[in-house]
Parts: structure tokens; sequence; C-alpha cells
């Protein structure tokens, strides 16, 4: 099991929750922030600091969001496991489930 980044990160990436995590798992792409599955210890600091509530456990994920948990495992396909996002920064890339989506409002 493993945390999960959802819908509301995209196009926000606050990173409260990358300063939390005491494994840095958590990776930046361009528009969304994505939780390493084999890299995470599953401690829950990341859920309760992000701002707009965008990290769930992966069984707690809402429905609406489900794919996002298949997004999050997918972005490190090509990636790997790294052993740290700090040294990567941002890899400049996302899952096509966050490429496809429009621009999401700051509100």
């Amino acid at each position: 099991m493993t945390y999960v980044i959802a819908q509301p990160c995209v196009d926000v990436k606050d990173k409260a929750c990358v300063e939390e995590c005491p494994v840095d798992c958590i990776y930046e792409g361009e528009r969304s922030l994505y939780i390493h599955p084999d890299e995470c210890v599953d401690c829950g600091a990341c859920e309760p600091v992000c701002p707009v509530e965008a990290i769930y456990y992966e069984d707690d994920t809402p429905d609406e969001w489900a794919d996002y948990y298949k997004a999050n495992v997918e972005f490190f396909d090509d990636l790997g496991s790294p052993g740290g996002a700090a040294k990567l920064g941002n890899t400049h890339k996302d899952h096509p489930l966050i490429e496809a989506l429009p621009p999401q409002n700051q509100d």
C-alpha cells in the first residue's frame, strides 16, 4: 500500500508534503507531484500538511480520483527508483492523465 496524490495537486504543487516526507519519495512532475510507491514507507506525514487535500491513502482515494493511483505508479515506469527526489528535481514530465487535463483553476 502507498499514498496517492490526486487531482487537487495539479497546477498547484505546494510542496509542503515534500518538506515533510522523511524518505524523500515525492517527485516533482511538470504539473503535479507523485509519490513513488516502492520508496514510500506509508508513514502518512505528507497527508495532513497538504493544503489542498490532494493526498490519500491508496484505499481511501475517492472514486472520482481512482485513476490517480495508476498515474502515480506508471509515472515511475521510465524513471525507475532513483532513491530520492531531491537530487532529481523537476522531472519535466507528467503522466498522460495529468498532461491531458485542462489548466486547473487556482482559486
